[in-house]
């Protein structure tokens, strides 16, 4: 499947390629402990520079979903269901994604996922499954 590619840079790298390891690894701040991601070179909440990539459980809930209809684009055939997941490290650690092997009206808030990966050239794209999906 081709879909448009993030540019690895500094900040994104760790993100976008922990996959291959099968590991989804969010920023995090060395001082306070908080989560950042969007990853960032300075912590948001104390303002340290000690901040590097950790490597997460892979797990959360839906925290909110949309059901998306619209072809965008010809090699992603729809419908399918784009979600905010809430990661089981932090309730304010969400990230936005796309959900597989789930049928777009099973979808539901509280739905409980796991990271799966999907590679295409040189990022592994982090999916997330219902618990228990074959991914």
């Amino acid at each position: 499947m081709t879909v448009p590619l993030p540019s690895l840079g500094f900040e994104n790298t760790a993100f976008w390629t922990g996959g291959e390891r099968g590991e989804l690894l969010i920023h995090r701040c060395r001082d306070c402990t908080r989560w950042l991601h969007p990853a960032a070179p300075i912590c948001r909440y104390c303002y340290s520079r000690a901040i590097g990539p950790e490597k997460t459980r892979g797990s959360g809930t839906v925290y909110s979903y949309t059901i998306n209809r619209q072809p965008w684009l010809s090699t992603l055939p729809v419908p399918y269901a784009i979600a905010v997941i809430q990661l089981d490290e932090d309730p304010s650690l969400r990230l936005t994604t796309r959900l597989v092997d789930v049928a777009p009206d099973a979808v539901r808030i509280g739905l409980r996922v796991v990271v799966c990966f999907e590679q295409i050239e040189d990022v592994w794209l982090p999916l997330f499954a219902p618990e228990g999906a074959t991914a």
